[in-house]
């Protein structure tokens, strides 16, 4: 098994863990805000939930940034 070969398994294998992480907390999610809100409420709470997520992924995404330049400088 060539090392390119294995490289591309260990990503689909992370990426796959990632999705399976990713659906947990969007339930977690879903009924942490479904708790706050009454059930004929839930173009609200999907609101806010869509809100909360999309925050969070920009958070994420400005950190794993500004770490990609530090490494970057690094070399």
């Amino acid at each position: 098994m060539s090392k390119e070969y294995l490289g591309k398994i260990i990503e689909l294998v992370t990426a796959a863990f990632g999705l399976v992480a990713a659906l947990a907390w969007n339930a977690a999610i879903q009924e942490l805000i479904e708790r706050f809100y009454q059930a004929g409420d839930t173009l609200t709470g999907k609101f806010i939930y869509a809100l909360v997520i999309t925050l969070f992924a920009v958070l994420i995404t400005m950190v794993l940034a500004r770490m990609h330049d530090r490494i970057g400088k690094k070399k």
